[in-house]
């Protein structure tokens, strides 16, 4: 009868994410990791950077990016106006200009927001009014037609 040894557990390995989550606030990220981070696929990071010229992230060898906390930091602001407060890109850009993503406090939009779609009533008075402006548009460019020969 032979006696077994027990086997020496090693601890298990740690995972590539559980890495990351434990670099400092001040550490350089990649861009999968801001991606990831973000919640964004990492060519729209690479697209904003061709938008908004504020975000540089410092290129190394090969062109890796290595996104500053700074850097993070404007991503986030900027992907709050974009998909949370319905900017656009020159909406945003604009804000840049004047400074106003600086701050904390970025400006609400004045448009129906999320809450006005989810009310049904508010979206249909919305199309019904759209619809009859569409009506009257139409109307006046068959006057204008008809005046100018």
């Amino acid at each position: 009868m032979t006696m077994r040894m027990p086997e020496m557990l090693s601890p298990p390995p740690v995972p590539p994410s559980a890495r990351r989550n434990s670099k400092s606030a001040d550490a350089f990220r990649t861009i999968s990791e801001v991606a990831q981070e973000l919640e964004v696929p990492q060519h729209v990071l690479r697209f904003w950077e061709s938008k908004f010229p504020q975000v540089k992230p410092l290129k190394r060898a090969g062109g890796r990016r290595y996104y500053r906390p700074d850097d993070v930091l404007l991503l986030r602001r900027i992907r709050q106006c974009l998909y949370e407060q319905g900017y656009t890109i020159k909406g945003v850009q604009k804000l840049l200009r004047e400074g106003a993503l600086k701050t904390d406090d970025i400006p609400r939009l004045s448009l129906p927001t999320t809450a006005a779609a989810k009310d049904g009533e508010k979206v249909d008075d919305m199309r019904r009014e759209l619809f009859e402006l569409r009506r009257e548009l139409l109307t006046l460019r068959e006057e204008l037609k008809k005046v100018r020969g």
